[in-house]
């Protein structure tokens, strides 16, 4: 029987959903049973999704989730429901599309959506804070103001279902063999040309960009497409983004010069940030960048590892409550250093809330390094999800690969062999899941497994790996694919608990899954099957050009293998 007059989170193996276990508001999990009792009594839904490091997510958890008055309300006028967007994905993806859809913006986590009693989105925010300020109304008014609308027109809200589908339908303008290259330098036409990044700020590596920029690089020798990966991996090798001191990139940084970061660790950020190094070193085979390379892989190695032996999933910006504690120095803990100001730009002042982010001025030794990272072994680690997921693991499989051909003395191939055999034995011995539950399963899982396995049958020439790569080809193909659309649905065609079936064809905070499939049925030589989903992909990018930078060489990669052309996923001028 649903409890939902009781917060029910205590028993959940999501950190994230832990950390509100002891809210006052009575939080339920996304399940049948809890949309079907919404529906029996006729009370709209409350639904909040965010992930155990969002910075965002804690503030409003503390001004309104922990606060009494504010939870009596929640409780009172809606079924309250709580997602962790890395356990859910195709949530997240799923209400992130509603919230554009309803705001013309893009959205963010906390992401705050108001449902109908039947689970279909009529309203929603991201952060709305306790008390109204810059324009934003205060959340218990949002709780009040919403509850009063949807009573008043109820009947209509729920009428507008199909409406909603329609237009979160994903529309296909079927012109095949356009030119792609104009895509690219559209996208680049927005670059800030001196800075790196998108123009503007906040800045975000965007490294699906950048790996297809490598990839043109690869193919046409243009130096026009390696110029922006130059400046890009300059500024988060050298920059406040970049923990100089432990290694390891932020997720971002909120101003447009790379200093000040969301000081969060994301798996998923590092893990592609190892691969775009790695590919670049082969083209700038420069000390400093294998350095930064080598730094981050073993921060990953030694500091991500949970329980299980697998890479957990992000650390925390904040430590004590403080967002960026851990990883800041004062004036006074470092100006005794020798020379520190020759290596960091060190001021009295700092350059952050009177507080220094470590920003190079050239590379500093070891010593400098040493006596940094002694004075931050006297704090607080931030908070660490440790969370296994299946898809994240699998691209620092790659990762690991990679590396390893830029640093083969660290025996990253060693260690990636030892990690598949974790990887064999939990799930492709048993059952492939994304990270809890053993129900719960996403394309990205496959595409990425299948992904990091051919990767490690072309380096060890063990074939054993690919022939396990192309049987989970096969029943990902069995699981996902829609065969009247040539398109990998994002979750499973059984699966049942959602309103809409997402297809998902636009790079996030990863490459895309069907680009990726794309890419893994080339090099598993399964080209009829590849030219259906290539021919789709097309249809797809000729209307959601700017989103679709890993379909984009997906695309052209099937392209030029099917012209009989040298080519490797890389690029076609360097070796396979």
């Amino acid at each position: 029987m649903t409890k939902i007059n009781e917060n029910v989170l205590a028993n959940d193996l999501s950190p994230y959903l832990k950390q509100h276990k002891d809210n006052p508001v009575n939080w339920q999990i996304w399940s049948k049973k809890t949309l079907e009792y919404s529906k029996q009594i006729k009370k709209p839904i409350l639904l909040s999704i965010g992930y155990a490091s969002c910075h965002w997510c804690h503030v409003m958890a503390h001004e309104s989730f922990e606060d009494i008055e504010t939870a009596k309300i929640m409780n009172e006028l809606f079924v309250n429901i709580k997602v962790d967007r890395e356990e859910r994905p195709d949530l997240d993806f799923i209400f992130q599309s509603s919230f554009q859809l309803f705001n013309q913006t893009g959205g963010g986590w906390p992401l705050t959506m108001f449902l109908d009693e039947n689970g279909v989105p009529f309203m929603g925010g991201t952060y709305f804070p306790k008390n109204s300020r810059n324009g934003l109304p205060s959340f218990k008014e949002v709780l009040q103001k919403v509850s009063e609308a949807y009573k008043e027109q109820r009947e209509n809200i729920i009428k507008q279902k199909s409406l909603i589908i329609s237009n979160l339908d994903l529309k296909k303008n079927p012109v095949l063999n356009q030119e792609l290259e104009p895509i690219i330098e559209m996208s680049m036409n927005n670059l800030d040309k001196s800075k790196g990044g998108y123009k503007g700020a906040p800045k975000f590596p965007t490294f699906n960009l950048y790996e297809t920029l490598l990839y043109f690089f690869n193919k046409s020798g243009d130096k026009k497409y390696l110029e922006p990966v130059d400046l890009i991996i300059k500024q988060l090798c050298s920059k406040g983004i970049y923990d100089h001191v432990e290694g390891g990139i932020a997720r971002y940084t909120v101003d447009e010069d790379w200093i000040v970061p969301h000081f969060e660790k994301m798996l998923y950020d590092n893990s592609q940030f190892v691969l775009l190094l790695s590919k670049y070193c082969k083209i700038r085979s420069e000390i400093y960048f294998k350095e930064k390379l080598g730094q981050t892989v073993d921060f990953l190695i030694d500091n991500f590892k949970n329980k299980e032996g697998f890479l957990g999933s992000a650390y925390d910006a904040d430590s004590e409550g403080v967002e960026g504690k851990y990883y800041v120095f004062s004036y006074e803990e470092i100006r005794e250093i020798k020379n520190i100001d020759k290596y960091f730009e060190v001021k009295p002042e700092g350059n952050w809330e009177k507080k220094i982010i470590l920003v190079e001025r050239e590379k500093p030794n070891k010593t400098i390094l040493n006596k940094l990272l002694e004075i931050r072994k006297k704090r607080n680690k931030p908070f660490f999800d440790d969370k296994t997921q299946l898809d994240l693991n699998s691209l620092m499989l790659s990762a690991l690969v990679a590396a390893n051909e830029i640093l083969p003395e660290k025996k990253y191939l060693n260690l990636a062999e030892d990690f598949f055999s974790k990887i064999e034995k939990k799930y492709i011995k048993n059952k492939i899941y994304h990270s809890y539950s053993q129900d719960i399963v996403f394309i990205e899982d496959y595409a990425f497994l299948i992904s990091s396995l051919i990767d490690l049958s072309d380096k060890t020439m063990n074939f054993r790996y690919k022939d396990l790569a192309k049987k989970l080809l096969y029943e990902a193909i069995n699981k996902f694919y829609l065969s009247d659309k040539n398109i990998f649905q994002k979750n499973p065609i059984s699966n049942d608990d959602v309103f809409f079936k997402p297809i998902d064809i636009g790079d996030s905070t990863t490459p895309n899954g069907n680009a990726v499939m794309l890419i893994n049925l080339v090099r598993l030589g399964m080209m009829e099957e590849a030219k259906k989903l290539s021919d789709s992909l097309n249809g797809y990018l000729n209307i959601y050009k700017s989103h679709m930078m890993t379909s984009l060489r997906a695309i052209d990669y099937f392209e030029n293998i099917s012209k009989g052309k040298n080519c490797n996923q890389h690029g076609c001028k360097i070796d396979a």
